[in-house]
Protein backbone atom coordinates (compact mmCIF):
# COMPACT_ATOMS: atom_id res chain seq x y z
CA UNK A 1 0.00 0.00 0.00
CA UNK A 2 1.36 3.34 -0.92
CA UNK A 3 1.49 6.36 1.40
CA UNK A 4 0.09 9.65 0.73
CA UNK A 5 2.17 12.60 0.78
CA UNK A 6 0.63 15.25 2.87
CA UNK A 7 -1.30 17.91 1.22
CA UNK A 8 -1.21 15.51 -1.95
CA UNK A 9 -5.24 15.04 -3.33
CA UNK A 10 -6.33 13.17 -5.96
CA UNK A 11 -7.57 15.46 -8.41
CA UNK A 12 -10.86 15.45 -9.57
CA UNK A 13 -11.83 16.96 -13.69
CA UNK A 14 -14.77 17.69 -15.22
CA UNK A 15 -14.80 17.41 -19.04
CA UNK A 16 -15.94 19.50 -21.93
CA UNK A 17 -16.10 18.06 -25.58
CA UNK A 18 -15.99 20.87 -28.39
CA UNK A 19 -16.60 19.66 -32.10
CA UNK A 20 -15.49 22.97 -34.71
CA UNK A 21 -16.36 22.34 -38.71
CA UNK A 22 -13.39 22.59 -41.24
CA UNK A 23 -14.27 25.77 -42.16
CA UNK A 24 -13.10 27.38 -38.91
CA UNK A 25 -9.88 28.92 -39.24
CA UNK A 26 -6.81 28.35 -37.17
CA UNK A 27 -6.67 31.47 -35.48
CA UNK A 28 -10.28 31.42 -34.62
CA UNK A 29 -10.01 28.25 -33.25
CA UNK A 30 -7.02 29.37 -30.76
CA UNK A 31 -9.28 32.76 -29.90
CA UNK A 32 -11.76 30.31 -28.58
CA UNK A 33 -10.20 28.36 -26.52
CA UNK A 34 -7.88 31.56 -25.66
CA UNK A 35 -10.78 32.63 -24.15
CA UNK A 36 -12.40 29.24 -22.11
CA UNK A 37 -8.95 29.14 -20.74
CA UNK A 38 -9.55 32.70 -19.43
CA UNK A 39 -12.81 33.18 -18.48
CA UNK A 40 -14.15 29.75 -18.23
CA UNK A 41 -10.97 28.39 -16.41
CA UNK A 42 -10.75 25.50 -19.30
CA UNK A 43 -7.13 23.85 -20.27
CA UNK A 44 -6.42 21.69 -23.14
CA UNK A 45 -7.06 18.41 -22.32
CA UNK A 46 -6.52 16.37 -25.72
CA UNK A 47 -7.15 17.27 -29.79
CA UNK A 48 -7.70 15.44 -32.57
CA UNK A 49 -8.30 16.34 -36.35
CA UNK A 50 -10.09 14.17 -38.35
CA UNK A 51 -9.95 14.06 -42.48
CA UNK A 52 -12.13 16.55 -44.01
CA UNK A 53 -10.69 19.30 -41.52
CA UNK A 54 -13.08 19.05 -38.42
CA UNK A 55 -11.72 19.52 -34.99
CA UNK A 56 -12.83 18.11 -31.50
CA UNK A 57 -11.16 19.60 -28.64
CA UNK A 58 -11.66 17.92 -24.89
CA UNK A 59 -11.20 20.47 -22.39
CA UNK A 60 -11.00 19.81 -18.57
CA UNK A 61 -11.32 22.26 -15.79
CA UNK A 62 -10.24 20.62 -11.81
CA UNK A 63 -13.61 20.33 -10.11
CA UNK A 64 -14.30 20.72 -5.85
CA UNK A 65 -15.80 17.71 -4.36
CA UNK A 66 -17.97 19.32 -1.59
CA UNK A 67 -19.02 16.84 0.89
CA UNK A 68 -22.25 16.78 1.73
CA UNK A 69 -23.20 18.39 5.10
CA UNK A 70 -26.69 16.32 5.66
Amino acid sequence: MRKRRPGASTAYYEYRTVTLPGNVSRGDVRRLLTDEAEYGRWELARTRLYVGGTRKVWLRRRAMRVPSTL
